[in-house]
């Protein structure tokens, strides 16, 4: 146990999470190894916060190299918390910040939306999918179940995309209280956590087969040289 009870906290729900999704994550990593040995990109999308979930895979030290992050100025909180929350709500964007991006048949996106309900996060689903595009759904399943969605549809993002892992995150997205109110928001950590997981089980199915891991080598160590990773994906990736 440790002294500080978030971090106790945080623990159980590594936990938690590693229980209930590790059949998924075998399965994510199988599916990220085989777009890895034929070349395809994984996009990462999220509004809000969630969009932190997409920069944790992006262009980092120790991460893949063919992640894409799918970031626009009306789906995050730098340009306005108000603005963006409220532009995540509105049909008809997806489409908008779906063509702006190189996705190609063969490729995975991942979806991360902690209530699953609002219109943007679902119609990036929606979009991908018709696109023939494998869709990864990263919420807070017990709790979109229980709410309504806010797209015309009636559908919430786990009911649109090909697989559906669970953040494991209590409804409202804190695992404690302090007086009276609640706080300790978990859906970020575990999100990495999993998808920082897949990551590397991916990686060791690639090693096992000898393939090559294109994995980004961290640009403060000498000796190491990332330019053809990036000439590699730098036509398809669009924040390179």
């Amino acid at each position: 146990m440790y002294e500080f009870e978030s971090m106790n906290q945080v623990e159980e729900l590594f936990q938690k999470v590693h229980d209930s999704e590790k059949d998924k994550i075998r399965l994510l990593a199988e599916k990220f190894a085989e777009n890895i040995k034929n070349d395809h990109i994984i996009h990462v999308f999220g509004t809000g916060h969630s969009h932190m979930i997409g920069i944790e895979l992006f262009c980092r030290a120790g991460g893949l190299a063919n992640v894409d992050a799918v970031l626009d100025p009306d789906a995050l909180p730098n340009f306005g918390a108000r603005r963006s929350g409220a532009l995540e709500k509105l049909t008809g964007l997806a489409d908008i910040i779906y063509d702006r991006y190189c996705f190609r048949d063969g490729d995975i996106l991942i979806v991360i939306s902690n209530s699953g309900r609002n219109a943007l996060p679902i119609e990036m689903a929606m979009r991908a999918k018709k696109e023939g595009i494998y869709t990864v759904a990263l919420t807070n399943l017990h709790q979109s179940q229980n709410t309504v969605s806010r797209h015309p549809s009636g559908l919430r993002l786990f009911e649109c995309v090909d697989l559906v892992m669970d953040n494991g995150v209590p409804d409202g997205d804190s695992l404690m209280e302090v007086g009276g109110i609640k706080t300790g928001p978990g859906s970020s950590l575990s999100s990495i956590f999993l998808l920082d997981t897949v990551v590397t089980e991916a990686l060791k199915i690639l090693a096992a087969e000898g393939e090559p891991l294109p994995v980004f080598a961290s640009q403060n160590v000498d000796g190491f040289n990332n330019d053809s990773l990036y000439e590699k994906y730098e036509s398809r990736v669009k924040h390179f």
